[in-house]
């Protein structure tokens, strides 16, 4: 914790001439570009996996025609498929899952009062009025939706509902273009297809998580779902 703090504080200096007071928090969206771009390899990797799913389906329809009667055979028949072609359903999740450390790094950075045995001077930074480690319940606290915290919130809202409804459209066409298959075809894991039906909606969650952590982790949570929903727009067209 101690040298991570270490960390943010060198990169606030270094953006200080920049951003002024709001240095700190340029630095959580410079660390998260930072994570995301080490995990971009593994993004662009997800990207061919389901582009390579999508061009399966018309051997998967005639799996289902030879087979349809018999489910075991169905799935042990699908899963060679995708053995064979070297595509893996459960691909796309290993960027998301390696970006959680980050996000409770900060998290517990901008909710410990002492970091090393001294005070958080972290707590002390700010985001124009709004402080990195305040929450939107101690904006409202301080002056309500119109204050200065209370407004900062408000943009980072705006800009979450924005990138919702973009993320949504979007999921929306590529589950389109990509078909599921119906029950017992075999193609997705146990409960996939449940989790596919919720995705265009995830975006939409984000809204609840910007208003419950310090604004330091939020900082963190717009951030990279907007480089996610930008990352796939691109990578997916």
């Amino acid at each position: 914790m101690s040298v991570f703090a270490s960390l943010v504080e060198r990169l606030a200096d270094l953006l200080q001439p920049l951003f002024g007071a709001s240095a700190a928090a340029a630095a959580i969206v410079l660390f998260t570009a930072l994570v995301r771009l080490l995990v971009h390899p593994l993004s662009r990797a997800a990207a061919r996996g389901q582009k390579a799913r999508t061009a399966l389906q018309p051997k998967i329809a005639e799996l289902r025609k030879k087979h349809g009667r018999n489910p075991e055979k169905l799935q042990r028949a699908v899963l060679e498929l995708h053995a064979e072609e070297k595509v893996s359903p459960l691909a796309g999740c290993l960027p998301g899952l390696l970006q959680v450390p980050a996000f409770f790094l900060l998290y517990h950075l901008f909710s410990s009062d002492t970091i090393g045995g001294r005070a958080n001077a972290l707590l002390g930074h700010e985001l124009f009025a709004a402080p990195l480690g305040g929450r939107w319940a101690d904006a409202l606290g301080e002056g309500g939706l119109l204050g200065g915290p209370g407004l900062v919130y408000a943009g980072l809202f705006v800009v979450v509902a924005g990138v919702a409804v973009f993320s949504y459209r979007l999921s929306k066409r590529m589950m389109a273009a990509s078909p599921a298959l119906p029950a017992g075809a075999g193609e997705q894991p146990a409960g996939l297809g449940a989790v596919a039906k919720v995705m265009p909606f995830m975006s939409f969650f984000t809204l609840v998580t910007v208003a419950v952590v310090p604004l330091a982790a939020a900082l963190y949570v717009v951030t990279s779902t907007t480089w996610s929903v930008v990352e796939r727009a691109v990578l997916y067209r």
